[in-house]
């Protein structure tokens, strides 16, 4: 497979055949590709019983360059050959000078221990699919880097890929272990997770579990085993809900009832849409207007998927007020209550409560909810 792939194939080529240069440099935070990378050098390079000998990993905000040449450059007694993992690249990159410590990696790569390889690890850098969207300080961080470390080292790039090159993965993939992937299952399961491909290959593992026998992963299988191709059906919803479109709300939400666990699961589905709305709520109010904007006015645990962001920010532009919004979240809690309270149908409590969402609020009712100031949780 080429395109991202290639630059990790390359890699683990020269692992197998041996033919490797003194140093690398791994840059990217794609972490599917350097745990790939980082597996083969494990499988071919360090023997299972040496490798408390052979294989290191360091961290340069805990150790200085210079000791980390010295231990690549002295030969092991006990392991035929050395791997040294080394992270935290960008403390080379922090305040004074560091070209010391370059000179000195320039000089270990002209004369290295031909029985070592030094990896440095650059994933504080985000590679996008297409590298005209990298942002500004990625870019600049990039090109800092290829034009020092870069100069002594072999550069492996770990970019993200795009939903094509995913798909394909995926396809291949399943097909080596002898498994059908349908291409909606697999354009699913790949731009729902957001073409984080160490979040795809986890998740296919699952459905291959999941499918058994079978031998078929299917759109609907996806849709019940991955949590955010559900999150991506509870968009679709919001977004009806926000548009006031009832007969597509009404419908989204019978496809999610149909799929899965159904109405069984209405608590969950219930507690997922109160978060979207809270999240519309805090985005109405920090006045987000992009999704570079979104990361920082959600907290970490309270942010939205990859996928989703442009399109939560359009639905929370719809509402025009901190009133309407904080209505939603009035109705949803009221809903919540009725599924509690064992009714005879939760699917029906739900279809009202998505009716209710869709219809604009009655003046009285809406200025005796904004005088309130406790939200439901």
């Amino acid at each position: 497979m080429a395109g991202r792939f290639a630059p990790t194939e390359r890699f683990v080529s020269e692992v197998k055949a041996r033919k490797l240069a003194p140093a690398y440099l791994f840059i990217g935070d794609e972490g599917f590709f350097r745990d790939r990378c980082r597996a083969a050098l494990i499988e071919h390079l360090v023997p299972r019983e040496l490798r408390e000998f052979s294989f290191y990993e360091l961290d340069l905000a805990e150790v200085e360059v210079a000791e980390v040449l010295d231990r690549a450059r002295t030969p092991s007694l006990m392991a035929p050959f050395q791997v040294f993992f080394i992270r935290n690249v960008k403390a080379l990159y922090g305040r004074g000078s560091h070209q010391a410590e370059f000179d000195a990696i320039e000089q270990y790569v002209k004369s290295p221990n031909p029985d070592a390889v030094l990896i440095f690890v650059a994933d504080h850098i985000a590679i996008p699919a297409d590298v005209r969207k990298m942002e500004l300080q990625d870019k600049d961080r990039y090109e800092r880097i290829r034009e020092t470390l870069g100069e002594y080292c072999t550069v492996i790039e770990f970019a993200r890929v795009d939903e094509s090159e995913g798909m394909r993965w995926v396809v291949d993939s399943a097909g080596s272990q002898g498994v059908k992937v349908e291409t909606d299952a697999a354009r699913e399961l790949v731009d729902s997770l957001g073409a984080d491909m160490l979040l795809v290959a986890n998740e296919l593992e699952k459905l291959f579990l999941f499918v058994g026998e079978k031998k078929r992963v299917t759109l609907a299988d996806v849709e019940t085993m991955v949590l955010a191709a559900k999150q991506r059906s509870l968009y679709e919803l919001t977004d009806a809900i926000s548009a006031k479109d009832r007969p597509r709300a009404l419908a989204t939400l019978d496809a999610i009832l149909s799929s899965g666990d159904g109405d069984e699961a209405a608590i969950g589905h219930l507690h997922m849409l109160a978060k979207t709305f809270r999240q519309m709520l805090v985005i109405l109010e920090k006045n987000v207007r992009d999704s570079r904007a979104i990361w920082q006015a959600l907290w970490q645990g309270f942010r939205v998927p990859p996928f989703a962001a442009e399109d939560i920010i359009r639905q929370a532009r719809r509402y025009k007020s901190r009133r309407d919004l904080t209505r939603a979240l009035r109705l949803i809690a009221k809903a919540d209550l009725a599924l509690r309270s064992n009714p005879v149908s939760k699917r029906l409590v739900l279809e009202k409560l998505v009716l209710d969402l869709c219809a604009d609020a009655k003046p009285a009712m809406a200025a005796s909810l904004w005088q309130q100031e406790e939200l439901p949780v």
